[in-house]
């Protein structure tokens, strides 16, 4: 998303993502809302508060390079501010209640809007800062229906799109060479772990035209994929001894046949749709059993941004935002559609949703790009380099205004709970 700097629209954005924050749980009781305490996820009494936080303190407080003012709410600092409260305690604040964080949520709204529409001169960085802030955790929220196998909000079934065939193995081969990874500063809002451009050399490789589907990964679980030690690497095994497991998280087995719970839904494995909540080391062992590996992250980005022309490269089809027919992005559908489908998103090379339905692991850790310095919010990526994991190219949750070829998410390499799949790279000999 281009820099914001029209107030009307900026304002909207906000708005919108407001609304869709709040869609997450609308259709969930009060009752179900107390969710059990859980490493990979908040309660969402604490959560919702804790972006109310964000924008109060970038937005209204945070001038100058200090906070000028105190928060509308009492004691926020300690109880809200990620950085402060350890993840276990936020389930007990007895300081918040529903009425509470409601209001706190809709007057902080209201008040950066009024600063928005009465600053002398729009600078539009930490407006757009807890925007997308807030877009990651309307995404954060689906995880947690998923995880905790809560119905999700309510869009259109995956099972209401045509028939679409699982794809035939394919690949694209690229040449490799020299090319700039990263960005610059400039016309659009730039994350601190996108910066700077910088100059990496990439050797031939090839690149899955679709990403691994269902179909394909039963392969794997069929043949016992999970016990066969040659197939992980050394933590990916510690891992999976560690949690006992012998199949994916969200699968059963019903007799011959197998199923997977979608939200609060089992069904039926459809063999077009793309494997989802893998975690890395799934991935890499997948990747060992098919004979490939997973993409460098830089690789990732060569191949997204292939034959585009400098300036009209943030997408993999262009400069043109997404469409619903280019990308599963938006909660459009309420998971992730067939692996072969929406061709209309292809990149100039045909590879197909490099955008949105599933994140994609990649083998790099994350790490700063050389020249790296944080940006104002110094816990957004900082404290994360090293035993991190990049993931590339969002999921069917992320909004469409976030994600592009560009953009570098990170989890650790245990997490299942990610909408995240995976697509096959290989190496080639000159």
């Amino acid at each position: 998303m281009r820099a914001l700097n029209d107030r009307k629209r900026l304002i909207e954005a906000l708005q919108d993502a407001r609304d869709y924050t709040l869609s997450a749980y609308a259709h969930l009781d009060e009752a179900a809302m107390r969710f059990p305490y859980g490493r990979t996820v908040n309660p969402p009494l604490w959560e919702l508060a804790h972006v109310a936080w964000f924008q109060e303190h970038w937005c209204l407080r945070w001038r100058d390079g200090a906070l000028r003012e105190a928060s509308m709410l009492t004691d926020a600092d300690p109880m809200l501010n990620s950085a402060l409260i350890a993840h276990p305690a936020r389930w007990d604040l007895p300081a918040l209640d529903w009425d509470i964080v409601r209001d706190y949520m809709q007057r902080v709204l209201e008040a950066t809007v009024r600063r928005i529409e009465h600053a002398p001169v729009l600078d539009s960085y930490f407006p757009m800062l807890a925007l997308y802030h807030e877009d990651m955790h309307a995404e954060a929220f689906r995880m947690s229906l998923q995880t905790l196998g809560l119905p999700g909000p309510a869009s259109r079934s995956v099972s209401q799109m045509a028939a679409v065939e699982a794809p035939r193995l394919s690949e694209v081969c690229f040449g490799g060479g020299r090319f700039t990874m990263g960005a610059m500063p400039g016309a659009d809002f730039v994350f601190d772990n996108e910066l700077q451009a910088h100059e990496v050399d990439i050797a031939p490789f090839a690149l899955a035209t679709t990403t691994v589907t269902q179909l394909q990964y039963r392969g794997f679980v069929d043949s016992n994929g999970y016990g066969e030690r040659r197939w992980w690497t050394d933590e990916g095994w510690q891992w999976r001894q560690g949690l006992g497991l012998n199949h994916p998280r969200h699968w059963q087995r019903d007799g011959g046949v197998w199923r997977l719970r979608r939200f609060d839904r089992i069904e039926p494995l459809v063999d077009a749709e793309p494997m989802m909540h893998v975690s890395a080391h799934e991935a890499d062992a997948y990747a060992a059993f098919a004979g490939a590996r997973l993409p460098t992250e830089a690789e990732w980005e060569y191949a997204a941004r292939a034959e585009l022309d400098p300036g009209a490269d943030r997408y993999p089809w262009g400069a043109i935002s997404p469409r619903a027919d280019q990308a599963n992005l938006d909660c459009a559908w309420d998971g992730a559609v067939p692996s072969a489908a929406l061709p209309g998103g292809d990149s100039r090379t045909g590879l197909r949703q490099m955008l949105g339905n599933v994140w994609e692991w990649t083998s790099s850790p994350f790490v700063p790009y050389p020249g790296f310095q944080p940006g104002p919010y110094k816990e957004y990526s900082q404290p994360w380099f090293g035993d991190h994991r990049v993931l590339r190219g969002g999921s069917f949750a992320t909004r469409s205004r976030l994600v592009h070829n560009r953009w570098r998410n990170f989890y650790t390499p245990d997490r299942s709970d990610v909408f995240a799949g995976i697509r096959l790279a290989r190496s080639i000999s000159e």
